[in-house]
């Protein structure tokens, strides 16, 4: 088992910026990619970035390209996501989400533990 915990949410002006942090811990071995979802009141869960174990490969959502930054330190067994450029449709709460196969991948049912979230408020 492989237990998430998210941090770094919180209210942020628009243009600002915020970093999430997600720690695992248990069989972080298992810990394939590692990714970003969020889920704003009244939609669905969507991938926001996702990031393979050596680092190298990277994916992100198309509106959030050029203004998130996903990364991870194995050594801490955590997982980073720097907002800058933040706006008002960033607006949600955020899920760390691990899996245990190869292949960054977009649907949350790909993913085989998560986080409880942590929620972004964006004011502009």
């Amino acid at each position: 088992q492989v237990q998430l915990v998210e941090s770094g949410g919180g209210l942020a002006q628009a243009g600002g910026s915020l970093r999430l942090s997600c720690a695992a811990s248990g069989r972080t071995s298992s810990t394939n990619i590692l990714g970003w979802f969020r889920q704003a009141p009244g939609k669905e869960r969507e991938f926001v970035a996702g990031i393979s174990w050596s680092g190298l490969s990277a994916a992100y959502e198309d509106s959030v390209k050029g203004r998130f930054t996903i990364s991870r330190d194995n050594a801490k067994s955590t997982v980073y996501l720097q907002m800058d450029s933040l706006n008002a449709e960033d607006t949600a709460i955020y899920y760390c989400a691990a899996r245990r196969r190869s292949g960054i991948r977009s649907s949350p049912s790909e993913y085989d533990y998560w986080g409880q979230g942590t929620e972004v408020t964006v004011s502009s």
